[in-house]
Parts: structure tokens; sequence; C-alpha cells
């Protein structure tokens, strides 16, 4: 389950939805953690997270568990249980609270700037976006069920790989561009038929 031996977080996330055979938008982070066996809590059901913080990932020794800020819309629970997803699979040592309220830093710690990357990585696949044409922030939180703040993030780097071409450079995004090509098919056909 570990993934940190991938060059870099790219790969991480385009390996994980290939190992879960990920094929539609949005991405269902749940069949990730059931395949897993990693636990997701609702911290309404436990009250363990602290001031701040809007998830978190922890291992007992056994199992790992992810506990996430359920009193946020759906969009930020998503991004909070893939965030912590990255965490896990990019191997970082996590110990409670280590990054609890990041805000309160003046830079986001290297860790959790990675989780963010992974995660938006995991959530929005640019051959998936890019194929469908999805540039713009609204409609990449709309269709990818991501906060809006994230999806500014993601329309950026977008922005930058169309400008560079820099789609289908690696044998991994063509395989997961073929596990999405179904849906991809799919979505293109909608869009025809309008």
């Amino acid at each position: 389950m570990y993934y940190g031996l991938y060059q870099n977080i790219r790969d991480c996330a385009w390996k994980c939805l290939l190992d879960f055979e990920i094929d539609s938008l949005p991405v269902d982070v749940l069949k990730i953690t059931r395949a897993t066996g990693i636990r997701v809590i609702k911290n309404s059901a436990v009250n363990d997270l602290l001031p701040g913080e809007r998830g978190k990932a922890y291992f007992n020794g056994v199992r790992w568990f992810i506990i996430y800020d359920d009193t946020q819309p759906i969009e930020f629970s998503r991004f909070t249980i893939a965030h912590e997803l990255g965490h896990i699979f990019l191997g970082h040592a996590l110990t409670h609270a280590q990054y609890a309220n990041v805000q309160s830093f003046g830079t986001k710690p290297k860790a959790e700037d990675q989780a963010d990357k992974f995660a938006l990585r995991l959530l929005c696949p640019a051959c998936v976006l890019n194929t469908l044409d999805i540039y713009d922030d609204e409609d990449i939180a709309r269709r990818c069920k991501i906060p809006l703040s994230q999806a500014k993030k993601r329309a950026k780097r977008m922005k930058e790989l169309r400008e560079r071409n820099k789609f289908f450079t690696d044998p991994m995004e063509q395989k997961v561009f073929d596990n999405f090509k179904a849906y991809i098919d799919a979505e293109l056909s909608k869009e025809h038929k309008k």
C-alpha cells in the first residue's frame, strides 16, 4: 500500500487510480479505502479532531484510520479523505496532531503540500479533464466534486499542461486514460446530443 517509491506524486496518484480500477468522475475515494481496509470515520462519531483540523490519518499498529470533519460540505470531505490517502500512500510519518491547524504556519509543511497535490491528481486526472475539455475551475469543481479553492489550483495546472502539451508523455498516463475510456466516451456522447 506504500506508494512512496514512485518517482513523484503524479505517478503515485496514477498508480492508485490503476490499482483500484477507478474509471469515472467523481473518483470514488471510499472504493479505495474499502479496498485497502482503511477505516473512514466521521469526526461526529468520535470527536477526535483538534480545532482547525479537517482530518487526520493514523495507524494503530494493525489498521489505518482516516477521521474527517463531517460538518464540512461533501466536496471538502472528499478532498480531505483523498488528502489523508496521500499521506498514507506517500509514506509520510504521521503523528497525532503533527500538522494540526496548518493555517497557523507561515508556509504549509512539505508533507501537507504533497498530500494536497496527491489529492488533486487523484480526484482530477489531467488526461481525463483534458479529453473532456474541462479546464474552467467551476467545471472542475462540479465534475470532480472538490472545493472551488482546490479546483482553481487544478485549473491553473491544467493551463500549464495545455500550454506545454504535456499529456500522454508517460505510458502509465495512457493506462489511466484507458481505464476511463468508457466513461469519457459516454460523457462525450452526452455532449454531442445536446
